[in-house]
């Protein structure tokens, strides 16, 4: 597993989340500067509707009622402008959705490919953190800031240019005081963006660290640990609550610094226009620069001139906590999980694979080993206990004979080597079963069925009946039997039984066990490995363990050694520093 070498920025991670949902933005756009259009539109016609109204009342003109197409023009425009911002709403939440969605299934397919190397991006917490929250974290860049940080540009060209029309001194001053909001943005902005990456990186880590605490709570109320683990919470929520006050409080001082100006902005301009009606102003003392129709429409669009920038600055943090969150979800997005060729068709077989490894290694991150060159040979039906000091390789020959580790050597089941089989069709004929059973919340019926989606009762019974579970459930609501999150609701030696049910509803020819016992007592550990001796006969085992009470009935046992692991590292190590010297030697 490799990263790319050209790892692309956040802000072109979210460029390309975005590039299928252009349309939608677009129109989302379109609708946008077609409200910003009836804006002007109805800010000319309640100008002209007001000073007619003035006039008539200073008796300059006779009282008359509106044409009636003018009354329809500025209903019209009263109601297709909230019409319009409706359509622009939806389309943004749509394409939001659909980016978030896609970006999510992108996360879930790479730690589906990473299998049991997905610990290397940390706890399942964190990983659930980042799919859930981190990703939401995009749906403010992708709803609002994305169509507002456009019409902060072409919004206030447009007025601007229809307040020229009627005064080049207010659009002058308009446009003169409109850099100062993006400039008070981007300032306050940076302070934002560094707040919300470290707001981020807490919430990941709390809502990691709390997963393992709950998993954990049996274990720390046997030890007397629960209210320490209860205050551990309290001040790590308590932490995450300051941190979040004061990102709040950056948003809001960037709030009310871009308020300030705007406001500022807005007075200047209705300084002028009012001295220009009063025939006041020092350079045209006795004239009225700006007609009364023009002024009020000058000051209907004056707001709504800086409305764009304002909320752009409101929208700001949002783009900052987008960025900040692709910035923590790039080393997954980057990961590059390795999988077979898809070449070779291995046919679905119900008979045990034959086994050959020769100089068999598997390398980790930089090119560490974490398997010495192994030769092995698994004969069908044969069953294999494999021991070794922790850190000898033992997890890795199961990750590379799942299919989810890059090895170096030959390993060829049935003569097939496999780096070329379709990786599916592979693991189909697998059963893998590691320290934590894959056991959800839910019926003892839906767990099965993750295994056999089309099994029946009678099956699901008859597998449960194997493995010495059915009797407790039947005491108590069978295969509607409530499990709780990871199992809650049965020990740890039935959870472990049941994920043998699931095994034989795989009816998989090889079954691969990792330190399964590793977390039961002695008499659990003894009934389970039992109950694997029965069950696996006709098939290939291979199975993890430290220990080896109650697995005498094991046709071989290999152990890994670190020793030759260590060996294999010096003279990587020995390697490298003769590649650093030869340039050196040359010259």
């Amino acid at each position: 597993m490799t990263a790319a070498t050209d790892s692309p920025t956040p802000r072109q991670r979210l460029a390309r989340c975005l590039a299928p949902q252009r349309w939608w933005l677009r129109g989302a756009l379109l609708l946008a500067l077609g409200g910003a259009v009836l804006l002007v539109a109805q800010s000319w016609l309640l100008a002209a509707l007001f000073s007619r109204w003035l006039l008539a009342w200073q008796g300059e003109a006779a009282p008359t009622l509106p044409a009636p197409w003018w009354l329809a023009a500025l209903a019209t425009c009263l109601v297709l402008r909230p019409l319009l911002h409706a359509g622009r709403e939806a389309l943004s939440r749509r394409a939001s959705r659909n980016a978030r969605a896609a970006l999510r299934l992108e996360l879930l397919e790479r730690l589906g490919q990473l299998g049991p190397l997905r610990r290397r991006f940390g706890s399942d917490g964190a990983l659930g953190a980042q799919v859930l929250e981190q990703v939401d974290a995009l749906d403010g860049y992708v709803s609002r800031y994305q169509v507002q940080s456009r019409l902060a540009v072409l919004v206030p060209l447009l007025l601007g240019v229809a307040i020229a029309l009627h005064s080049r001194l207010a659009a002058a001053l308009m446009l003169m005081t409109a850099p100062l909001v993006p400039l008070f943005m981007v300032l306050v902005g940076r302070a934002a963006a560094g707040a919300s990456r470290r707001q981020l990186d807490t919430q990941a880590r709390l809502g990691g660290h709390f997963l393992d605490l709950v998993r954990g709570m049996g274990t720390l109320q046997r030890l007397g640990a629960a209210a320490q683990a209860s205050r551990r919470i309290a001040a790590a929520s308590e932490a995450y609550r300051e941190r979040t006050m004061g990102v709040l409080r950056l948003a809001f001082l960037s709030s009310a610094v871009l308020e300030f100006f705007s406001a500022l902005a807005i007075a200047l301009v209705a300084l002028y226009l009012g001295l220009g009606l009063l025939g006041v102003l020092p350079w045209a003392k006795g004239e009225v620069p700006v007609s009364y129709p023009s002024a009020l429409f000058i000051l209907l669009l004056a707001p709504e001139f800086y409305a764009p920038l304002r909320q752009l600055g409101a929208d700001y943090h949002a783009r900052a906590e987008a960025e900040g969150a692709m910035r923590e979800l790039a080393p997954l997005l980057e990961s590059r999980p390795w999988r077979p060729a898809d070449r070779v068709a291995l046919a679905d077989t119900a008979a045990p694979p034959r086994l050959a490894c020769r100089n068999l290694a598997v390398a980790g991150d930089a090119g560490r080993r974490r398997l010495a060159p192994l030769d092995l040979d698994l004969a069908p039906g044969e069953r294999l206990l494999v021991q070794g000091e922790s850190g000898s390789g033992k997890s890795s020959l199961l990750e590379a004979l799942l299919g989810f580790a890059p090895y170096e050597g030959s390993l060829a089941v049935d003569g097939h080597e496999l780096a070329e089989l379709e990786r599916e069709a592979w693991q189909r004929r697998l059963g893998y079963l590691g320290q934590q059973p894959p056991v959800l919340r839910g019926s003892v019926a839906d767990n099965l069925r993750l295994s056999a989606p089309e099994a029946g009762d009678s099956e699901l019974v008859a597998v449960l009946d194997q493995v010495e579970l059915w009797p407790l459930l039947a005491a108590r609501q069978g295969l509607a039997t409530l499990l709780g999150e990871r199992g809650r609701g049965l020990s740890g030696g039935q959870l472990q039984r049941l994920a043998l049910a699931q095994l034989l509803l795989r009816e998989a020819p090889l079954w691969l066990f990792d330190e399964a016992t590793a977390h039961l007592d002695l008499d659990a550990a003894r009934r389970l490995n039992g109950l694997i001796e029965r069950l696996s006969r006709g098939r290939s085992v291979i199975l993890v363990s430290h220990e080896a009470d109650g697995l005498e009935w094991v046709d071989r046992r290999l152990v890994l050694g670190t020793a030759a692991l260590r060996q294999e590292r010096r003279k990587e190590e020995w390697r490298e520093e003769m590649r650093e010297e030869m340039p050196s030697c040359q010259s």
